[in-house]
Parts: C-alpha cells; sequence; structure tokens
C-alpha cells in the first residue's frame, strides 16, 4: 500500500521580499554548488545562491544576517532519539553528557545537593562512559554518600549497571534480605551479603527509578520544552522518537500540549508501541484503531510502530544470547500483518543478526501477502548485520538507523560479537552501496549522549571513547555523506525526504550555522561543533555568540 499522508504545499511568491535573509555564508548545496545566501519566505527557501543575486531582494520588512562567512548545513535530524520519555525527567536530572571529567561530574552533583532539600533524589540516567573522563572510571558508593548523606542519588551508566549511595538504597528498600527485583540484580558482598550499592538489568533500573516521584504534569510540559530547546543548540531541527520501553499513551501529552501551545521549537515525529509484555496485540490494535500515520503537521507527526513491537523480539543492548522463539515470530507476524494491511510504517529495534534474521523472515511473509516496499519499515542498530541481512532488507525496500551506541560500548561488543562484527559495524558503506535508505541518530539519552556532532565524528571516523575497535576505515561515511544521513536521509523515514533535509528552493526552511566549518575542521573536533543559529520553519529558535540580537 502505497502511503499517501498530507503534506502542506509550498508556494513560494517570487516577487515577494524574503522575510528572513541570511548572507555573507557558506551554504552547503545538495550538488556542492557554490552559494553564499539563503532567503526564506513564509517557513519555506524561497532561494539559495549568491550575495550578489538576492541582497538586492530584501526590503526594510526583511531581517537579514550578516553570517559573516559561517557556514549554513541544512537542519539536523536524528532518526532514532528517544525525546518523549527524556524530557518529561530533563530540567529533573544531572547530564554528564561530554564531561571531561568524574570531578566535574561529581561537582554538577554537590551542586544539586546544595539547591536541593534533604531527600530529594538526585540522579545521572546513561548518556556517559568512564572513558570520557581524565579519571577513566566512573563514581563509587562511597563518594555518592559522602558527597550526599542526605539525598538519595542514582547514577546509571549506559543500561549497564546504576551506582546508589546509602541513601538511595535506604529509600528503594534494597537489603540484605530481600530479594532480587525481578530481571534485575542487585550485586551483593560475597561475604556479608550486603548489597555493594551496584544494581544491574533493566528490571533493577525499574525498580529504582520508580522510587524517584514523577514531575507535576506542567512540569513536564515544561521539561520536555526545555529539552527540545537544548537540542537545537546543537543545530537539531528535528527527531524521531521511536517508542520504546514504558511508552504509555500519557507518555505522548507533554509534548502533544506544547504542539497544541504551538510551542515546540523542534520538529518531533512519533512511533507508538505496547507497553505489557504478554499484551503487544491487543494494545497496538488500539493503536492501530485510533491513530493513523501521518496525523498531525509540520511541527508534530505521527509516523508508525516501533521500536518495540514484541517483546519476545527485543534483544535488548545485545550483549547476550537472545533467541526470538517461533511463538514470538508468530505474534510478531499477527500483528505486522495487521500493521502492513493498514499501510503503517514498522521501526523494529534489532541488534543482533541472528535477531535481525528472524525480524525478516517475518517481514518476507508479510511483504508475500501485503507489500511493504513503499509503507518506509526500517531495523534500528542493527551494527552486526551480515551482507546476507542487507541484501533482504534491500529486496523488501526497507531502511536502516544507525546509532553511534559503539562510542560507548565497542569493548563490550567485541567481546559479545568478535572484534571483526565490531570493526565492521555497523557496516555503513555496504549498506549505502546496496542502496538502503540510511539514517543517523543517537539512541539518545540513556544509551548515548544526544549531541549530534559526536555521532557525526563516529560516522565519519568510528572512533570510540570505551577503548574498544575502531570502524574499519573502508566502513566509515565521507563527512558529506554522515551530513546526508543526519538530514535527507533521517527524513526517509518520516516520509519527508522530499521536503525537509537540503538547502534548496521550496524546501522547508529548516537549517543551522554552525560555530566552525564541518568540511574543514580537523576530523576530532567535529565531535565539538555546535550551532549559532538554528532555524526551523523559517523561525528562529536558537541563536548564539554574534547573533544573540536576533533573540
Amino acid at each position: 500500500m502505497r502511503i499517501r499522508w498530507p503534506s502542506r504545499t509550498r508556494v513560494v511568491d517570487p516577487a515577494a521580499p524574503p522575510d528572513l535573509l541570511l548572507r555573507g555564508g557558506r551554504v552547503i548545496t545538495p550538488d556542492g554548488a557554490p552559494a553564499s545566501a539563503v532567503a526564506i519566505q513564509g517557513g519555506t527557501i524561497a532561494a539559495v545562491g549568491h550575495d550578489t543575486a538576492l541582497v538586492p531582494r530584501a526590503t526594510s520588512a526583511t531581517t537579514v544576517v550578516d553570517l559573516a562567512g559561517r557556514t549554513v548545513i541544512p537542519g539536523l535530524n536524528d532518526s532514532h532519539l528517544h525525546v518523549l520519555r527524556g524530557g518529561r525527567t530533563w530540567t529533573d536530572e544531572v547530564r554528564w553528557f561530554e564531561v571531561p571529567s568524574l570531578a566535574e561530574g561529581l561537582a554538577r552533583i554537590r551542586v544539586e545537593v546544595a539547591r536541593r532539600p534533604p531527600g530529594a533524589w538526585i540522579r545521572v540516567v546513561g548518556g556517559w562512559h568512564p572513558g570520557q573522563f581524565r579519571e577513566g572510571r566512573g563514581p563509587t558508593r562511597a563518594e555518592l554518600t559522602a558527597l550526599a548523606p542526605e539525598h538519595p542519588v542514582y547514577v546509571q551508566l549506559l543500561y549497564e549497571d546504576a551506582v546508589l549511595n546509602d541513601a538511595a538504597l535506604r529509600a528503594c528498600g534494597i537489603t540484605a534480605d530481600r530479594e532480587d527485583p525481578p530481571l534485575g540484580t542487585v550485586e551483593r558482598d560475597p561475604a556479608t551479603g550486603e548489597p555493594t550499592g551496584t544494581v544491574r538489568g533493566i528490571g533493577a533500573f525499574t525498580h529504582c527509578l520508580g522510587h524517584v516521584p514523577d514531575l507535576p504534569p506542567d512540569d513536564e510540559v515544561a521539561s520536555t520544552r526545555t529539552m527540545l530547546a537544548d537540542l537545537a543548540r546543537y543545530g537539531l531541527t528535528g527527531a524521531i522518537d521511536p517508542g520504546g520501553f514504558g511508552m504509555s499513551p500519557e507518555a505522548y501529552e507533554p509534548v502533544f500540549q506544547l504542539w497544541r501551545d504551538g510551542d515546540l521549537p523542534l520538529k518531533v515525529r512519533t512511533y507508538v508501541c505496547p507497553v505489557t509484555r504478554g499484551r503487544e496485540h491487543e494494545e497496538l490494535s488500539g493503536w492501530l484503531r485510533h491513530t493513523r500515520p501521518g496525523f498531525g503537521d509540520a511541527w508534530l507527526r505521527h509516523v508508525g510502530i516501533g521500536e518495540i513491537v514484541h517483546f519476545g523480539c527485543h534483544d535488548l543492548e545485545g550483549l547476550h544470547d537472545f533467541t526470538v522463539t517461533d511463538e514470538a515470530r508468530h505474534e510478531l507476524e499477527t500483528i505486522l500483518l495487521d500493521a502492513a494491511r493498514r499501510g503503517w510504517p514498522v521501526h523494529l529495534h534489532a541488534v543482533l543478526d541472528d535477531t535481525a534474521a528472524a525480524i525478516l523472515d517475518v517481514w518476507e511473509r508479510v511483504d508475500a501477502r501485503h507489500p511493504i516496499g513503499t509503507a518506509r519499515w526500517s531495523l534500528a542498530h542493527a551494527e552486526p548485520i551480515s551482507d546476507g541481512n542487507l541484501d533482504r532488507l534491500r529486496a523488501l525496500g526497507a531502511g536502516v538507523a544507525v546509532q553511534d551506541r559503539l562510542v560507548y560500548r565497542a569493548a563490550d561488543s567485541a567481546a559479545a560479537w568478535g572484534e571483526a562484527a565490531v570493526r565492521r559495524g555497523p557496516p555503513l558503506r555496504s549498506i549505502l552501496e546496496r542502496g538502503i535508505p540510511l539514517g543517523a541518530g543517537t539512541d539518545a539519552t540513556r544509551v548515548a549522549s544526544p549531541n549530534p556532532w559526536v555521532s557525526l565524528w563516529w560516522l565519519v571516523t568510528g572512533r570510540t571513547v570505551d577503548g574498544g575497535p575502531e570502524r574499519d576505515p573502508t566502513q566509515c561515511l565521507t563527512r558529506t555523506e554522515a551530513l546526508d544521513a543526519y538530514t535527507r536521509g533521517s527524513a526517509w523515514f518520516s516520509v519527508e525526504e522530499h521536503d525537509r533535509g537540503t538547502l534548496e528552493p521550496g524546501r522547508a526552511a529548516d537549517l543551522a550555522v554552525l560555530d566552525d566549518d564541518y568540511l574543514t575542521v580537523a576530523a576530532d573536533d567535529i565531535r565539538h561543533l555546535g550551532a549559532e543559529l538554528t532555524v526551523v520553519e523559517g523561525r528562529v529558535v536558537h541563536v548564539s555568540g554574534s547573533f544573540t540580537g536576533l533573540a
């Protein structure tokens, strides 16, 4: 079934002056042709060219911005970023993204200890790795207890483990005589049986974080808006939220409230998914009956179902043996037949190649009954995917969304899959050579930082921060290819590649002006880039540096 989504018809009046004119810059165009100026009219790019041709179009009603030679790129678009879940607690968390030392990370906790009343929780929930710290290690229970004796402190490392201080252990009821939570483990001293302060597993994380009070609804809305505004500082103009654990219908309310208020600073695209193991078909049937893919507008739109469709097909971080059972395959097929019949896009988590193979078995059976070639089905992650499974993806017309998870866990993955798989993973060059749609992202905020420049650095260099194997250079992307994956490539997943992702007339006016030149900075400096000006639908959503006067 061909997707027929309502789309805005962008009309530009060649006789009308631009609302916003950026001049004197270096504009990255789709064909590489030189350009220095961008004219924007009514949220749409009206023209891209040279100052001599575009500056005369400006009138006294036009806002003219001199870029002073800065680089202009299409707005970045993360194809797999957990915005809705991360946004609800953004302002209540301490973030260690790109913090260079443990000392600075602990200093951030110290600030919160002074600011919050005794008994208030302080949490760091993922997005960092000890390899980024000068000390080369994470915090200890003793350090967190000394720093905050009266505040429960919880510090989670990716989905690997979490360290709690004494107050947090008490608050969570974790004691020597209490059993481990389902799907989680509590590390214990082998001599005494006392908890060491470290817990592991989804069940343990859920148990601990379940003791942290939720923010009031209005605060969740404000927190989500703050997160989106912070993302705009990177030059992000959009993000696709893939769903995931705990994404009940209520989890969507903060971003929908911002949309209703006309207060979204970024474009958000959403997938929907089940939340209860064993009730996947029932819960997704409700979404399929009452929601439609493509519902929304330029700022907010539902896309499809994912990244969880059936819990029996979800291989978590792909670091442990995992088998998709015959029962899980059958139930997945039942759900996906319904989705295909209704023309829904599907986005599925699959780390391991065997998991991808099992999912593709199901997809091929579904495709034989209801062709999915135009429905925008895709896999997420897929770092060790084989050439054979890539060929199957190509035959189905499906895509792959990749994230920089291996920046933080290449060493762990090499231990599980072998070094050769990690050095090839993900096989970016092999994906592009087959013409498979490729979108780039981060999988933030638990397993990675949301910083797109870290991901772009990784796409280009293949380097890591955890000491694990680097990607083989033959599987890395050029800077232009990586940028395309983060812009036009990501737009494919939300059926918008003809409206977003490039700077050319008639496209959405989504762009970023950078603080240095992406195309010429040293490769290791790509991860330190940022935006001084971010524009979405012609609206200025972020300014800094010399552009602060536009605020």
